[in-house]
């Protein structure tokens, strides 16, 4: 009965914040739009230009900037020069604010939260907020509105920088499951950081869109979206340019940081042994062996093996060890195998066989991962998944259009 209401929910949400009709009424508005996919680990604005949709890089010339915001002594920094520095600023570094953003401090999720990430998440008229220390102005909380809103303040940098003028108007995507107060929330961050919102879209529409699945007739779509933060599998039928998410489901804390945890996990026990010294004593030597994880992963979908090595991580011991494909889909096995079952799930509450799928849709880094990739496959008897667009750009792509 509860997975019914939920599909009846997504549907309502998907023709009111996810429909995309070809006679659907166009608003004039002076001056460009940019299509934003805020992101849980990273976010990506594109916009449609000259007939074609353009991905904007950031001042480093990346496609994907960091969700991260954080403050120093002297400022604020939002994106790589905030993540760069997380490991020496644990406490004032935020990240993976998506997962609080419209949701009460009680919630069990935000209590989850709030064991695993290093800054504090206080209480405020019964919603999460994060308290931190500012320069010259003491502690601060911060609603996750006004952080997301740094966020998209970044983006919108980003855009104006690359385009040379003022960007005034954005798309946002936003995950399927969303609920009302989740949506207006992402509106509100968008409304503090000085951009007219003229859509909140769904994100699997958004990537379905980005391979112009939206231009074809009657087709089923499985969009499996496997991130940093967060899993979601979305079912949707298209008729005619118009979208309708038949069923949602997955996991609001399955995705790229988990994986990262479970091998650093596994590197702490390891380090323990050897050296009866526990890194998870040290904050700043967790971060550290943390970042270096996730580099390694990243690596591991092109290569066999990494070495890991990081120069007087804690106590002054060196820490050094090999990580192989083998042992990391070991590690991870058990979570990896967790993203067949919201499949079953959406085919069930959506009335619909394996072989009635059309299209299935990568987005996420974390599908990047062969043994992901492998499980999927399988699942779908054999069936291969669209890969002609980048998993991390995918649901920007749709936004930008």
């Amino acid at each position: 009965m509860r997975r019914t209401i939920q599909t009846l929910m997504c549907v309502a949400t998907a023709l009111f914040a996810g429909r995309v009709a070809a006679d659907s009424k166009k608003r004039e508005v002076d001056g460009p739009v940019i299509g934003i996919d805020l992101g849980t680990t990273y976010s990506c604005v594109g916009i449609f230009k000259n007939g074609r949709v353009e991905i904007i890089p950031n001042e480093l010339g990346n496609r994907i900037t960091p969700s991260v915001v954080a403050f120093t002594d002297e400022e604020r920094l939002v994106g790589e020069s905030a993540k760069n520095q997380a490991t020496n600023n644990p406490e004032r570094t935020i990240y993976v604010v998506k997962r609080l953003i419209g949701r009460k401090f009680d919630d069990k999720e935000v209590q989850r939260d709030m064991k695993y990430v290093p800054y504090k998440i206080v209480s405020k008229a019964g919603k999460p907020y994060v308290a931190v220390e500012m320069p010259g102005v003491g502690v601060k909380q911060l609603s996750p509105e006004e952080v997301s809103a740094m966020i998209l303040t970044k983006m919108k940098e980003v855009a104006e920088n690359y385009l040379g003028q003022e960007v005034k108007y954005a798309v946002i995507t936003v995950p399927a499951y969303f609920n009302d107060s989740q949506r207006q929330a992402t509106k509100d961050a968008g409304m503090i950081s000085g951009l007219e919102i003229l859509r909140i879209i769904n994100e699997p529409s958004a990537a379905a869109i980005a391979y112009g699945l939206d231009k074809k007739d009657e087709k089923n779509i499985i969009v499996f979206d496997l991130g940093g933060g967060t899993f979601d599998v979305s079912l949707l039928t298209i008729d005619n340019g118009v979208f309708e998410v038949l069923a949602t489901s997955g996991d609001t804390h399955l995705g790229g940081e988990d994986f990262d945890q479970r091998v650093t996990d596994h590197f702490c026990k390891l380090f323990k042994k050897k050296n009866s010294v526990d890194i998870k004593n040290d904050v700043r030597a967790l971060q550290k062996l943390k970042a270096e994880v996730e580099k390694a992963k990243r690596d591991l979908s092109t290569v066999q093996q990494v070495k890991i090595y990081i120069e007087g991580l804690i106590d002054g011991i060196d820490f050094e060890e090999t990580l192989t494909r083998a042992k990391f889909e070991e590690l991870c096995n058990d979570l990896f195998k967790n993203t067949l079952k919201p499949l079953d799930t959406v085919l069930s509450d959506g009335g619909l066989k394996k072989s009635e799928v059309d299209e299935i849709v990568l987005v996420g880094g974390s599908t990047r991962i062969p043994k992901v990739q492998q499980l999927l496959k399988e699942f779908f008897n054999g069936k291969e998944p669209n890969r002609g667009i980048n998993p991390d750009e995918a649901v920007a792509f749709g936004a930008a259009v």
